[in-house]
């Protein structure tokens, strides 16, 4: 019993160090947008590790990504694949499914920033399945 509580922990163990980095976001500002009753700009900055993987998601919101630092590869449904480097741009509507996002680096990291202009209160992510 003891060997096999050992080897299972050892299994969980290698598992989690093998799961992808999560990015690091950082909120930059929000801003209320009074001629447009409801909706707000928010600014974040997005530091993907090496190798960091995000989920499949929506914003459920307008999303203007620029690339500062590193490579990522970015794809929508429906969307062709693309890789991003310093000075692109990559744009997300409410409706859109960001099914590929990731850093394309294993030992670089990548940093972009997110304008996003979205419902008050509204999540950033919201994960779909």
């Amino acid at each position: 019993m003891g060997l096999a509580l050992a080897l299972g922990s050892a299994a969980l163990i290698a598992h989690e160090a093998r799961a992808a980095p999560e990015a690091v976001v950082t909120e930059l500002m929000t801003k209320p947008l009074p001629d447009y009753p409801g909706k707000e700009a928010l600014m974040i900055n997005v530091n993907y590790p090496p190798g960091a993987v995000d989920p499949v998601h929506r914003h459920d919101a307008h999303a203007f990504v620029y690339v500062v630092e590193g490579t990522i590869v970015m794809q929508l449904k429906g969307g062709k694949q693309v890789t991003l480097k310093p000075g692109d741009t990559f744009y997300e509507g409410p409706d859109d499914i960001h099914t590929v996002g990731r850093n394309a680096s294993k030992t670089k990291p990548a940093k972009f920033i997110v304008l996003l202009l979205k419902d008050k209160g509204k999540p950033v992510l919201t994960p779909v399945e």
